[in-house]
């Protein structure tokens, strides 16, 4: 079995506020380790499951945060970004039997998480496609489906798991804690590092033909940006359209030129 862990920061277990997320401040390290062990516990759960083959991407800020020492023996992680318009899952093809998400977080838009986002935070107010508000797991769970890859698991805020679990009630979820405000209600660090070992163990243990997200023979997006200033630059990438100051639309049938899309236009 080969497996695809896509890693984010600001779903972890205590991450609260944007200092505990970026590499140049002190409050980072912790959460940095946080975010290694989550990742370790999620490929632990997966090699008890009958994983032979893991891939990590470092999916988060410089692409730098998890310490590779940390991980299980023979588990190949992706650090940086290489700029493929696949994003938070480079290197996903139709060779994997499943995808799964750890740290992930609430979309732009959400009360879910003080760190809620989607992409690059300080332009997208809201992304929709198919007239559903689009996470990051949103994003990339539909670039897994064109490819055929189920998604089995995700770990993160209470409120993107259940968003998860409307989207497909059989993909495992475990929330490490909720949001509240500009506060976190947080699981203790070992109980979320445990909960995720097992519930990667179960949920690659489980049909995973039934995790995999749909797919649609046209994708509409609906893009909205903080500042209309944004939305106007946006609207000049090929096929984006300005219906308002500061929201483009953007169709297409090949769901790869989303990606590409958000990729020049975020």
């Amino acid at each position: 079995m080969k497996i695809y862990i896509s890693a984010d920061i600001e779903g972890v277990c205590g991450s609260t506020h944007w200092d505990e997320c970026d590499n140049e401040k002190p409050d980072w390290t912790e959460f940095k380790k946080q975010m290694t062990a989550e990742v370790a516990a999620a490929c632990k759960g997966a090699m008890a499951a009958g994983a032979k083959e893991i891939v990590v991407q470092d999916a988060h800020g410089t692409g730098r945060n998890i310490t590779a020492k940390e991980l299980p023996d023979g588990v190949k992680l992706i650090r940086g970004w290489s700029g493929h318009p696949n994003a938070m899952v480079q290197e996903l093809d139709n060779t994997f039997d499943a995808l799964m998400f750890v740290g992930y977080h609430s979309r732009a838009g959400s009360s879910g998480n003080p760190l809620a986002h989607t992409m690059r935070g300080s332009y997208v107010d809201y992304l929709k496609i198919n007239e559903h508000y689009a996470s990051e797991f949103l994003l990339h769970g539909l670039l897994a489906a064109t490819m055929n890859v189920p998604v089995a698991f995700l770990a993160g805020d209470d409120e993107l798991c259940k968003h998860v679990k409307n989207i497909n009630k059989n993909i495992t979820t475990v929330a490490v804690k909720e949001g509240i405000g500009d506060s976190t209600l947080n699981l203790h660090p070992k109980a979320a590092i445990e909960k995720i070992w097992q519930g990667a163990e179960s949920a690659l243990k489980s049909d995973l033909s039934k995790c995999i997200l749909p797919k649609y023979d046209k994708y509409e997006v609906e893009l909205r940006f903080k500042k209309h200033q944004q939305a106007y630059d946006a609207s000049f990438y090929p096929g984006c359209k300005l219906i308002e100051p500061q929201t483009i639309t953007f169709q297409t049938k090949d769901y790869f030129e989303v990606m590409r899309m958000m990729k020049f236009a975020v």
